[in-house]
């Protein structure tokens, strides 16, 4: 009897196994059968006899046939499993074809397939893997060094955990002393005849921040460091900016107080005969950054105090962003231009400093109604302001946001049109980058030189709260326009070096509300009506986003 049991038990065992067996069988022959499978296979295949034949190795339209099929998933399957794979395997095909043609091409149609397996997928676990493939071509294929360390750099940033972020760590060690010696070969001595003046110094300060700017009559080299305490002269610890081919105009005076806790005066003076030394004497100081702006050529010092210590929950340590979360009571919107300076504009009537400033108070009226915080505009008249003054407001009022609100502008098809947001960061797309030299009042060079201190800078600036807030706001904006205005199209969130956010202390967006260039638009841009839904849909996103960091982490 006993007997028969086992027997039973076991043919029961036996028969859910095969059932559990068949399941899960059908379930891969599903998998395999979806049509982006199925091209991914075949692409896979051809790309096995490509490699496998020395004859079709020496012809470009065997590699070109294998690649176009990998594009295929992600041109019409572009949400599949298959399709960041697909890319990524396109781009290694390219990388290979470049062994056999030896063409720059190749290379930079390999770098732009691994950038767009980063933009499309970017939590991608192949992202860090593009990534750093894009470094060692630049490495070693380009031998440009600073742009090899600037790819690398971004793996540390965005994928600390990644499985690349060790190699990618390694590698900047490796390079680290080849950026250092690039930077002094750039800070070599200036001929005589292209010595800048330096102008002035400016300044703005708080209890916990200093912002100081150094106006030059032109575009120069320059070295930042830090110098002890020397009790024995009587010396506090000092911060200095060696300007490399400057001249001091002889009227300048040599020592200006600054009032403030962080900062006791600014000491200025021809150290050598092409060198001017900017000395600040600290009281304390928990950091501080050096970088410059361009048009005109300005070199801006942020020094930063200690931070205020956030709140906690019933003893329960809180991440960075439920800290955020907590603690948004006050926002800094900032009106685009302003002044002297009018942003875009038709027939000089419409202006864009005037459709900023009124829709910034409107928000401001919206965001003290709806979330119970203080609101701060960066100027409430037509004033000017230049953009390094925007950020020291909002830093020096220790806002918990900052949203720079601005009118976007293309004259060369006036059909075009589109809501978009911007936060801080590198970008290699194009529009973004017209987009910022026009707000920047800078050239796309200019805007170049400034992505390589943004590689330096970004490490220690809140960019991941500040993508997530232009996510938030991106969307709420077009989902309250959408119902009553159905004709605007959105045009994304995007990344781009804007000077207006550069050291700001907190997570800061900027917003192109539309096209003034776009007769619609900018008959949209002077209703009312429309502004109205559009700040609630601003308000709505950044509601969004703080519910979402306290309660989603």
């Amino acid at each position: 009897m006993i007997n028969i049991k086992r027997d039973i038990i076991r043919i029961l065992f036996c028969w859910i196994l095969f059932v559990l067996l068949s399941l899960f069988s059908s379930e891969i022959h599903a998998l395999n059968n979806t049509p982006a499978s199925k091209i991914m296979l075949r692409a896979d295949k051809c790309k096995e006899l490509l490699l496998r034949s020395k004859k079709k190795r020496r012809y470009r339209h065997y590699w070109n046939r294998c690649i176009s099929r990998y594009l295929l998933i992600r041109r019409y399957f572009p949400k599949s499993p298959e399709a960041p794979w697909a890319l990524y395997k396109a781009a290694r095909l390219q990388e290979r074809l470049y062994r056999y043609s030896g063409l720059k091409k190749d290379l930079q149609k390999a770098i732009e397939l691994y950038e767009g397996l980063v933009k499309a997928y970017p939590s991608h676990r192949l992202s860090d893997d593009a990534l750093f493939n894009i470094g060692k071509i630049y490495y070693r294929r380009y031998r440009d060094i600073p742009k090899a360390y600037l790819y690398f750099s971004k793996i540390s940033k965005r994928y600390p955990k990644g499985d690349m972020a060790p190699r990618a760590r390694s590698m900047i060690r490796k390079l680290s002393p080849f950026i250092k010696k690039v930077r002094a070969e750039k800070a070599r001595k200036i001929p005589p005849k292209r010595r800048v003046i330096f102008r002035d110094i400016r300044h703005w300060s708080t209890a916990n921040y200093t912002r100081v700017v150094i106006d030059l009559s032109g575009s120069t080299y320059y070295e930042a460091h830090t110098l002890p305490e020397d009790p024995k002269r009587g010396l506090p610890k000092r911060v200095y900016v060696d300007i490399k081919g400057a001249r001091l105009l002889k009227r300048f005076k040599g020592s200006i107080p600054i009032k403030g806790a962080l900062l006791k005066r600014a000491r200025v003076g021809q150290f050598t005969k092409d060198t001017v030394r900017v000395v600040l004497d600290i009281n304390s100081i928990e950091r501080y950054q050096v970088f410059h702006l361009n048009d005109p050529f300005r070199i801006v010092v942020d020094v930063q105090g200690r931070g205020v210590v956030r709140k906690e929950i019933k003893g329960k340590k809180l991440t960075l962003a439920q800290q955020l979360g907590l603690s948004v009571k006050k926002i800094v919107l900032d009106p685009g231009h302003g002044g002297r300076d009018p942003g875009c504009y038709i027939n000089r009537y419409i202006k864009e400093k005037d459709i900023t400033l009124r829709i910034a108070k409107i928000l401001k009226r919206y965001l003290e109604e709806r979330l119970n915080c203080k609101v701060l505009l960066t100027r409430e008249d037509d004033r000017y302001l230049s953009l390094e003054q925007r950020t020291a407001f909002a830093n020096m009022n220790k806002a918990d946001l900052f949203i720079s609100i601005h009118v976007n502008s293309y004259k060369k098809d006036r059909r075009v049109h589109g809501i978009e947001t911007y936060f801080l960061n590198i970008t290699t797309d194009e529009r973004a980058m017209m987009v910022a030299a026009r707000e920047n009042a800078a050239s796309e060079k200019n805007l170049s030189d400034l992505q390589k201190i943004l590689n330096d800078m970004l490490l220690n600036t809140k960019i991941n709260e500040s993508s997530r807030l232009a996510r938030e706001v991106q969307y709420h904006m077009i989902h309250a326009l959408k119902g009553r205005y159905g004709w605007i199209r959105s045009l994304g969130v995007k990344q781009a070096p804007f000077y207006v956010l550069i050291g700001a202390q907190m997570p800061a967006i900027l917003l192109e509300v539309g096209f003034i260039t776009n007769p619609k638009e900018r008959e949209y841009l002077q209703d009312d009506d429309y502004i109205a839904l559009l700040s609630k849909g601003i308000v709505s996103g950044v509601d969004s986003y703080i519910r979402s960091i306290v309660f989603g982490g």
